[in-house]
């Protein structure tokens, strides 16, 4: 509650979204700031789950936050590599 108080504070928009929502391809590419063909080539490509309701595909919010969470972590890991590269070859930035 602290987070979803601060952020309205801040005068950002929050979401309430149940864990088990399931999210349409769009919605999910709009929550990873990605378009949404981009998005369906994740799916395409098995890198997330999904289901399909008639010709509609669905992801789990949870899938996505998760997804979310990897990238970010994969994104600080690249960082912290070329930082150490940048140290070793005393370009000190």
């Amino acid at each position: 509650m602290i987070e979803v108080l601060t952020q309205l504070g801040n005068g950002n928009s929050v979401n309430i979204t149940p864990i088990h929502a399931e999210l349409t391809t769009q919605e999910a590419a709009d929550l990873l700031n990605m378009s949404r063909p981009t998005f369906i080539k994740l799916l395409d490509s098995n890198d997330l789950p999904y289901s399909r309701t008639g010709n509609r595909r669905k992801v789990a919010f949870s899938d996505v936050i998760n997804y979310k969470q990897t990238l970010e972590e994969k994104r600080l890991l690249a960082l912290d590599e070329l930082s150490s590269l940048d140290q070793e070859l005393g370009l000190g930035y």
